[in-house]
């Protein structure tokens, strides 16, 4: 006898019958009816197991349809309130890492970098464009502005060995981080570099760093919606 709590049992069930391959993909799966007469529970206790497998992705709903088992999607996955290497993060994972450099110049502030980065309007500025892969599958196109003045090596880097992370980390220990998350509808050329599908959503983080009191750098960092998540862990007294 289990001491399970029932919507685990639920869940159980159903994630067996799924990686057993009785429910491949595509399978629509016992209805939610069926469930609560064959477990002999409330509705609102197999909703719950279904709810889980779905936002695991596992399950997928179909408005009037019914719900049907969907091929898993891995997502990479980041933290939040922290800031990781990306190439470490890849081959933790245990995949393979590389990256393509499609821009790394000096450049001038226009307003809205001079702002973000608190620096005068058309003040050099040093700029960088890098495609990050795992399994050669694109899962983040990092745009960047860096302070020339605390960075100054910045553009003699070779970023295809060491990322700009693992380089500013180095070069200017981290202080302070800035995160803001949104869920966009890229452009053009973002679904391009991405692969993304012509309906797939992009997630983008924009990220600022400091060092001491100085502001080193402001990223834009793309992600495949479907394929990367941000996770945070707050630790309540």
């Amino acid at each position: 006898m289990t001491n399970k709590p029932l919507y685990l049992q639920i869940k159980s069930f159903i994630d067996t019958k799924i990686e057993s391959g009785h429910w491949p993909v595509g399978h629509k799966i016992t209805t939610e009816l069926e469930l609560t007469e064959q477990f002999n529970v409330s509705r609102m206790t197999v909703n719950k197991a279904i709810r889980d497998l779905v936002s695991e992705g596992k399950l997928i709903r179909k408005p009037r349809l019914g719900t049907f088992v969907c091929s898993p999607t891995e997502k990479a996955e980041s933290p939040l309130l922290d800031i990781n290497n990306i190439s470490q993060e890849v081959r933790a994972r245990g995949q393979v890492y590389k990256n393509t450099v499609l821009s790394q110049i000096q450049t001038h502030a226009d307003e809205t970098t001079a702002t973000r980065l608190g620096i005068m309007l058309n003040s050099k500025v040093f700029y960088s464009e890098i495609i990050h892969y795992a399994d050669d599958k694109p899962i983040q196109l990092e745009v960047r502005w860096v302070n020339i003045h605390s960075v100054p090596d910045y553009l003699t880097q070779d970023f295809s060995k060491k990322t700009p992370n693992q380089y500013l980390s180095e070069t200017c220990p981290l202080t302070a981080i800035e995160h803001t998350v949104e869920a966009i509808i890229p452009d053009e050329k973002i679904k391009e570099t991405l692969q993304l599908s012509s309906t797939e959503p992009c997630l983008l983080l924009n990220r600022r760093t400091w060092s001491k009191d100085r502001l080193i750098s402001f990223a834009l960092l793309y992600h495949p919606g479907s394929k990367y998540k941000l996770s945070s862990k707050v630790l309540l007294d």
